[in-house]
C-alpha cells in the first residue's frame, strides 16, 4: 500500500462532506473497545483512536475486526477512508471499500494542538420515520362497497 499514488487528505482539512480519504497519521493511543447497541441487529464493538499527522488529529473509529489491528506510537495510512458524524463531532472510519495498514512513512511531529473531533457541526437533519409503505387504504367512509378481482366486472358484497 505503501506505492499509492493516491492524493493525501490532511487532517486539519477534514469536513463532515470529506469521502475517499488517503490519510497518513500517527496512532497517539488505543482505547478500549466498546459495545454499541444496534438498532438493527446484534451489537457492534468500537475502538477509538486518536491520531495525528503534521496538521491536526481526529479520532479513528476501528469497528469489529480492525481492533487490535494499530498499536500506540504507529504510524498508519488509511486509503479510501470516510468521514462520519457522531454525536456531532468528526469520526474518520476505515468501512469495508477502505483499507489500512501500518506505513514506512514516518510522521515525525504529530501535531495534537489541533484536534478535528473536538468541534462539534449540526447534525444533518433525519427524516423521522413514517411507518412501512404497503398499500392498502382501509375504510375511508362512504360507500362500503367494494369490488374485487380485476376482471371487469362489478362484484359487491
Amino acid at each position: 500500500m505503501e506505492s499509492t499514488n493516491k492524493e493525501l487528505t490532511k487532517i486539519a482539512d477534514l469536513t463532515p462532506e470529506s469521502k475517499s480519504v488517503n490519510v497518513i497519521a500517527k496512532v497517539l493511543s488505543v482505547g478500549e473497545a466498546k459495545e454499541i447497541p444496534s438498532r438493527f441487529g446484534p451489537s457492534r464493538k468500537v475502538a477509538e483512536v486518536p491520531i495525528a499527522d503534521d496538521t491536526g488529529s481526529v479520532v479513528l473509529s476501528l469497528w469489529q475486526d480492525q481492533i487490535g489491528t494499530v498499536g500506540e506510537g504507529e504510524t498508519i495510512q488509511i486509503e479510501n477512508g470516510y468521514v462520519s458524524l457522531v454525536k456531532g463531532h468528526i469520526r474518520v472510519n476505515v468501512g469495508k471499500y477502505g483499507k489500512i495498514a501500518k506505513s514506512e512513512v514516518d510522521v515525525s511531529e504529530p501535531k495534537t494542538g489541533v484536534n478535528v473531533s473536538d468541534k462539534e457541526y449540526e447534525m444533518p437533519e433525519r427524516r423521522p420515520y413514517r411507518g412501512g409503505g404497503g398499500g392498502g387504504g382501509g375504510d375511508r367512509g362512504g360507500d362500503r362497497r367494494r369490488s374485487f378481482g380485476g376482471r371487469g366486472g362489478d362484484r359487491r358484497f
